[in-house]
């Protein structure tokens, strides 16, 4: 018994058509009897190893769908209507069995803490495996008011990088450098991780985060001083493109104002979407702005100046004072050019998104923004709108006279942009090449900037003389090349590697941070996130056959 059992965790799929295949091996009714009754119970447990099977399988497909409902959803929606649609298909029998899988919300509960532990196990195994890794975090509150630290990791494997959140916690007193390091240390004490083999933070500016001496880099860097840490691109970006001066900053508080005085009323709303509708205007609604939102700023400004004749009309019937603005042709000038220089730091915002990005790419895109930022300087310094569609045709279409004042207000605004983003990215204006043959290794005269010991040298100008690694550099990506030429090349590899593993931003937490509000509701507020949390954002597939070989099924039931 205990062999077939064995074979039965071994081959879940055979089913109960196994069992029945069975033959009697002693011809007596008393054995024969026995025989049979040992069968039944065989065909018991696979039953219920069956069902916990089909129970583990489904818990991830209801915590994917935790978004907008409770764990009870698997016990009060998806249970009923299996088995009600076994009913209608099939027969009560598979119904009455379909009724005995165990869907209660602590059943669910406990299957999501279980693949979500084989998840960060998977996780946790690799990084001793290759012993380097990368780390993103960010701090941040839920809907109940916990403090949750959100720690994604980024390590290799044997053909490529890959990246997934390491653990989720909720802090239980203060959000301090040395609470945050506390509680990644435990874990990492836990999981049997070494500091040492940490290779870069990245994290966004906050005092907790990067403080001299109480900081989370102080406590960090007092267990492996080698430890890199780097400030969210995206977030220096955003910060870099806040400040203007009080020309437009004015102009954009009063674009604000006016978006308010008709969003902020429901009649107003409902009253300006008539208005609207009546014109035939293309969008029927204002959008409002919000702060902490970095792509709102564009999209406002561009939806009020699409609207602005709907808009003055709107504020003409209401006696606002706002209209004098849209009768302002250099302000309705301010307008079009500040929808269209946020529109643009939107585009760079957007294409600094996203997943396995890395410092180099993304420094080489500010680089990339830059440098149109002289070329635009270039052009508006002749007077020149042409590089600002909207400004450009408002321009054209309203014919302004004072177009060589605007320029320079322009001008002034491009000036302060450019000197505050070199400010945040120094090392970009410094044009430091010794890293170009990580990125390609094939380019012409890459070693004469590589910075390299003779040694790895003598060893990159073999590989770039590779005729057959070329033709392979462009079918794979970056870090795959460098993984699959680790055998031959195995410093130049690990010096790649460590090039390429640490983050640029911390677009991952801030992605969690976005299902977590969906998660845990103002209805669900005393869920502990932090398992549903990782099966919502993770993609590695847990492992059914040792969560299985982890429980022990009761047959009597």
């Amino acid at each position: 018994m205990l062999k077939l059992t064995g074979c039965i965790l071994n081959n879940m799929d055979l089913g109960v058509a196994f069992f029945d295949a069975v033959k009697p091996v002693r011809s007596n009714v008393l054995g024969e009897k026995l025989i049979q009754l040992r069968i039944e119970q065989l065909k018991n447990l696979m039953i219920h190893l069956t069902i916990i099977y089909i129970s583990k399988r489904t818990s991830p497909s209801i915590c994917k769908i935790q978004f907008v409902k409770p764990h009870t959803i698997a016990e009060c929606l998806i249970l009923p209507a299996l088995v009600k649609v076994s009913e209608i298909m099939f027969d009560t029998k598979t119904a009455t069995a379909l009724q005995s899988i165990p869907v209660s919300n602590n059943t669910i509960s406990r299957r999501i803490e279980d693949i979500a532990s084989d998840i960060v196990m998977q996780v946790i195994e690799q990084i001793k495996l290759t012993k380097m890794f990368a780390l993103q975090l960010d701090e941040s509150t839920d809907v109940s008011g916990e403090a949750q630290v959100i720690v994604f990791v980024r390590y290799q494997d044997c053909s490529d990088i890959r990246e997934n959140i390491l653990f989720c916690q909720n802090l239980q007193s203060r959000t301090t450098g040395e609470e945050l390091f506390k509680v990644i240390d435990k874990f990492f004490a836990e999981g049997g991780i070494l500091w040492d083999w940490c290779l870069s933070v990245c994290s966004d500016g906050a005092a907790a985060l990067t403080g001299k001496n109480n900081g989370l880099m102080a406590w960090i860097r007092k267990k492996n001083p080698k430890v890199k840490w780097l400030h969210c691109i995206i977030h220096r970006q955003a910060l870099a493109s806040k400040r203007m001066n009080a020309h437009r900053h004015e102009t954009l508080n009063e674009a604000v104002k006016v978006i308010n005085f008709i969003k902020a009323q429901p009649l107003n709303s409902r009253m300006f979407k008539l208005l609207c509708q009546e014109m035939g205007s293309e969008h029927q609604h204002l959008l409002l702005h919000t702060e902490v939102r970095w792509l709102s700023r564009g999209k406002i400004l561009n939806r009020l100046f699409e609207l602005r004749q709907e808009v003055h009309m709107f504020l003409l019937e209401h006696k606002s004072a706002f209209s004098s603005l849209f009768e302002n042709q250099d302000w309705v000038c301010r307008l079009a050019y500040l929808a269209d220089i946020f529109d643009k730091l939107n585009d760079l915002n957007l294409s600094m998104q996203g997943f396995r990005t890395d410092e180099l790419s993304l420094n080489s895109k500010m680089c990339a923004f830059i440098k149109k930022l002289e070329f635009w300087l270039k052009k508006v310094q002749r007077n020149s709108v042409s590089v600002f569609p909207t400004l450009e045709k408002f321009a054209d279409d309203s014919e302004i006279d004072n177009l060589n004042t605007i320029c320079d207000c322009i001008r002034e605004h491009l000036t302060k942009l450019r000197d505050e983003l070199v400010s945040y990215f120094p090392s970009i204006m410094n044009q430091d090449r010794t890293q170009d043959w990580i990125q390609n290794p094939f380019v012409e005269d890459v070693t004469s900037s590589s910075g390299l010991s003779d040694k790895l040298t003598e060893n990159l100008i073999e590989l770039a003389s590779d005729r057959a690694l070329e033709l392979k550099f462009q079918n794979v990506t970056v870090s795959q090349f460098w993984l699959e030429v680790k055998g031959e090349y195995k410093e130049l590899s690990e010096i790649a590697m460590s090039a390429l593993l640490p983050f640029g931003s911390t677009y991952l937490c801030e992605v969690s941070f976005s299902a977590m509000s969906l998660i845990k509701t103002k209805h669900r507020n005393r869920l502990s996130v932090q398992n549903d949390l990782t099966i919502a954002v993770s993609d590695i597939e847990p492992i059914f056959d040792n969560i299985l070989a982890k429980k022990q099924p009761q047959v009597s039931h």
